[in-house]
């Protein structure tokens, strides 16, 4: 069996006909056993037709053939019946518990799972590791009895939600061609004391019958830390309201939750239990030795190698059991991490290819700005993105998703739909100058943002915003860089003022910001007066709250942030004053459109500059420094 993933190939770093071939040679082990167990399942389909028609023929040559119909039970059938019944309703109460501890996991077929490797986009890493594990999988009876080693049996997915765990593990179990057992862990847990350690065996068993028939299994246990927390401090989280410590409630919960780490770990370790055939047979040659010379004893049979791999995902790893973490249970860990702005440009180009969209949406430059705007988002927000933009498409009677759609998507995702406010003319003036300010400071004061939407339509908590991001994707920031930062967020109070004379309560959130900002610069980036770093002086969990705290609790801290906002706000003052002109530009367009993407900004900007008279052009567009 040969599977097609040779585009996959430049990726993994092989060349597409040596990883086919890789590929072939290790399907070798699994595809033999899934040939045997095919011809075992046809010669008993064939033994039972046989059995039937035999029964038939039997019958029709006696002449008394078979006839459909209801059977006859007789007159007296009730007096049997009846109390045959009720047992049977008794037996069933009586198994409840033990029907309660079933296997909660959901078993698919490869050719249920229409994932491959090459719909994997993003996490190439982790894809290279994932192959090569999936190689070994296929070829364990090689490397177990040719090379000598242990076939990995568990690998860790973790990672932030939305960052493909589950994706990357069903293409797994569909490119290796073996059933995918999925199953969460919270399912695990009963209501019925000891069942939960029940459903583990039974989720296990499952795991280890389909592999020995189809020659390999893979188990996927979402979630693994509600399972595998650390026996440790289990169970305080499992205590209810009621069960005061030294209890007996309080007993027997902690019982019970050390119990499924105790029997999740149990599990990893013995996958090689022989089958229930296997075992009778090894009583009987027990039994059979009891009565023969040691020298004559009958050799049992060994367990057969289960060809088992679990994943566990979470995005917890910190929280689970050191014991799960050892080899020979999930003897690697695999990072998930946010895609990379070229990741994020891989997934963005598989997306549109599967999503009806505008031509528009092919020009690269628009391709580039949407994977840099989108920094910090797993491959589930960036397709859901993509699916709201097409939502907004059909609202407007298209088919076809456009950039506004995008641009309307991201936007009602982060920060709200727009709500229709009725502002009075004074209050809409307000705004528009707010957020105008806010532009136009970002435009003169921070060239390294790029200017993404600029609207006074209100969402959420928010009346107006401007949304801006890096040029390029950026983890570091520079000192200058911050203190145009600092400006952007206080030019909107800045062009208040300027304009009406006095500022209102919008500006609130944004010295929330600027405040936050100026007392990292000061207490923990070493950009003030002093290198002492506040987040020395705790051990806690370090927190923008908590530094602000710290750094504002000082005197000469809280000065040295005063007067580091007093400086920038006066300094976009100066700015905003000498380019009034923009501010209303900017101001006029969101009267018109009340909102304003991307390119429409900087065309407005750039109209707006090619009006001034030939002696202003010549000044330059940067913030001056006051002493």
């Amino acid at each position: 069996m040969e599977k097609d993933t040779s585009s996959n190939a430049a990726t993994l770093g092989f060349a597409p006909d040596t990883f086919k071939t890789m590929v072939a040679d290790h399907w070798a082990d699994v595809g033999r056993i899934q040939e045997k167990s095919r011809k075992k399942r046809v010669y008993v389909a064939l033994m039972l037709a046989f059995l039937v028609v035999a029964y038939i023929l039997k019958r029709d040559i006696q002449g008394d053939p078979l006839r459909m119909g209801l059977p006859h039970f007789g007159p007296d059938a009730m007096l049997w019946i009846l109390p045959l019944a009720i047992i049977m309703a008794m037996g069933l109460m009586v198994a409840m518990p033990f029907m309660n501890g079933r296997s909660p996991h959901t078993k698919y077929s490869p050719d249920e799972i229409d994932l491959r490797f090459d719909d994997v986009r993003g996490i190439d890493v982790v894809l290279e590791e994932v192959t090569r594990s999936l190689q070994i999988f296929l070829a364990y009876k090689s490397f177990k009895d040719e090379l000598g080693g242990n076939p990995r049996r568990g690998i860790l997915f973790e990672g932030s939600p939305g960052t493909g765990k589950t994706h990357l593990a069903k293409a797994m179990s569909a490119e290796a061609g073996v059933p995918f057992f999925f199953v969460s862990a919270p399912a695990f847990q009963s209501m019925w004391f000891g069942m939960t350690a029940f459903k583990i065996r039974s989720y296990f068993k499952a795991l280890k019958k389909a592999a020995r028939k189809e020659g390999g299994a893979i188990g996927f246990i979402a979630e693994i830390d509600a399972v595998g927390a650390s026996r440790g401090g289990v169970s305080s989280s499992q205590m209810t309201a009621h069960s005061e410590p030294g209890s007996i409630v309080h007993k027997m919960v902690s019982q019970d939750a050390g119990g499924m780490v105790n029997e999740l770990l149990i599990q990893l370790q013995s996958f090689d239990s022989p089958a229930l055939g296997q075992r009778m047979g090894n009583k009987l040659i027990d039994f059979a030795n009891l009565f023969m010379p040691r020298d004559k004893h009958i050799k049992k049979k060994e367990a057969a190698y289960s060809n088992v791999l679990i994943i566990g995902a979470t995005n917890m790893a910190g929280a689970l059991d050191p014991a799960l973490l050892r080899p020979g249970r999930f003897d690697r860990i695999l990072h998930f991490d946010l895609p990379s702005r070229s990741g994020r440009r891989e997934l963005i180009d598989y997306f549109l290819g599967h999503r009806q969209h505008d031509p528009e949406m092919d020009r690269e430059n628009l391709r580039e700005e949407l994977a840099s705007m989108t920094l910090g988002y797993s491959p589930a927000m960036l397709e859901h993105i993509l699916d709201e933009a097409l939502v907004w498409a059909i609202r407007d009677g298209r088919k076809k998703l456009t950039w506004r759609d995008i641009q309307r998507a991201r936007l009602s995702e982060e920060i709200g739909l727009g709500q229709p406010v009725a502002y009075t003319e004074h209050e809409r003036d307000l705004i528009a100058t707010h957020e105008a300010g806010h532009a136009v400071a970002a435009y003169l004061c921070a060239k390294e943002r790029k200017l993404e939407v600029l609207s006074i339509i209100k969402r959420r908590n928010a009346l107006g915003l401007l949304a801006h991001s890096d040029m390029e994707e950026r983890f570091t920031k520079t000192k200058s860089e911050l203190e145009g930062r600092l400006k952007v967020a206080l030019g909107g109070m800045a062009a208040e003022q300027l304009f009406f004379g006095e500022s209102g309560t919008g500006p609130s959130s944004d010295l929330t910001t600027a405040t936050q900002m100026a007392a990292q610069m000061v207490g923990s980036y070493g950009m003030g007066k002093s290198l002492i770093s506040y987040e020395a002086f705790s051990s806690d969990v370090r927190s923008s709250a908590n530094l602000v705290a710290k750094v504002l609790s000082n005197d000469d801290a809280r000065k040295e942030v005063e007067e580091l906002l007093q400086l920038h706000k006066d300094q976009v003052a100066y700015v905003l004053d000498n380019n009034r002109d923009l501010i209303e530009a900017l101001r006029d367009a969101l009267f018109e459109r009340e909102e304003l993407l991307g390119d429409e900004i900087l065309n407005v900007l750039k109209e707006a500059e090619s009006k001034r008279p030939d002696s202003l052009h010549l000044q330059p567009k940067t913030a001056i420094v006051l002493d």
